[in-house]
């Protein structure tokens, strides 16, 4: 049985990550902002969950999750933001939330719980996005980080394997989530196929469980993740068309207005 803490573990992904730790019988730390929704998580889990309510991108937060937690075998850097619209609408501190929340928080809080994490020879899982390896048009901002967040897991998967901590990296498309308000105008437009957040965290437990390197869906976004790879101006034209569409340029002005 593992110590696993899951970050935004109030909802969507978070909690639907929580409920499959919980069936696989593994003690749960669940962390986020706001205590009411962490123990709506708690209450529909079947052994007692501990709640640490921290903002995880401030120092005084971290240092609490810190100071409450005394053993951690699983972290799972889940909470984020989907910051979506046309770069010339995006003010500085959309920017700078992303950022706080997408790419600076896991890696400060990942630092500081690496004692743990080497004591019990643990595991990293950062929730990346298929995002992070597509640059999707009207998601600058957010690709952005996603890209960061998955040069953070091969940089510290290198780093840390030899104290025998693994390092996860999962990548799930679009899921019907609260996040996915934030972009919902561009769902129809931009043709998006979407995962429920109950199939993504079946899927990404099973990588977690194997410690696996990274995991990407079983869909045909792994196709598209394979030719932005091998043959990316196959994308860039697929997209760009895509950036052209009035739909698309229309429903991107909608979110930011």
């Amino acid at each position: 049985m593992s110590t696993v803490m899951i970050t935004g573990a109030g909802s969507g992904i978070g909690q639907a990550l929580a409920a499959e730790a919980d069936r696989h019988g593994h003690d749960l730390i669940l962390v986020g902002r706001r205590a009411e929704p962490l123990r709506d998580t708690a209450g529909r889990l079947s052994r007692p969950a501990r709640i640490i309510d921290a903002d995880i991108t401030t120092a005084e937060g971290r240092a609490r999750i810190c100071t409450e937690t005394d053993r951690l075998d699983i972290l799972i850097n889940n909470a984020g933001q989907v910051p979506a619209g046309a770069l010339a609408d995006l003010d500085d501190a959309t920017i700078a939330a992303a950022i706080a929340v997408n790419v600076a928080a896991p890696i400060s809080l990942t630092r500081d719980l690496l004692p743990l994490l080497t004591t019990a020879r643990g595991q990293v899982v950062n929730m990346g996005s298929v995002f992070g390896d597509i640059g999707f048009p009207f998601f600058t901002a957010y690709s952005a980080t996603k890209f960061a967040l998955r040069g953070f897991s091969e940089a510290l998967r290198r780093e840390v394997a030899p104290q025998g901590i693994a390092v996860t990296y999962i990548a799930p498309r679009a899921t019907h989530t609260p996040a996915m308000d934030s972009f919902h105008a561009l769902v129809g437009p931009m043709a998006m196929s979407a995962d429920t957040p109950e199939a993504v965290a079946r899927h990404a437990w099973a990588a977690i469980a194997a410690r696996r390197r990274d995991s990407y869906p079983p869909t045909r976004e792994r196709l598209f993740v394979a030719l932005q790879r091998l043959r990316p101006r196959m994308i860039d034209r697929a997209l760009t068309r895509l950036a052209r569409d009035p739909q698309v340029i229309a429903a991107a002005r909608d979110l930011t207005t």
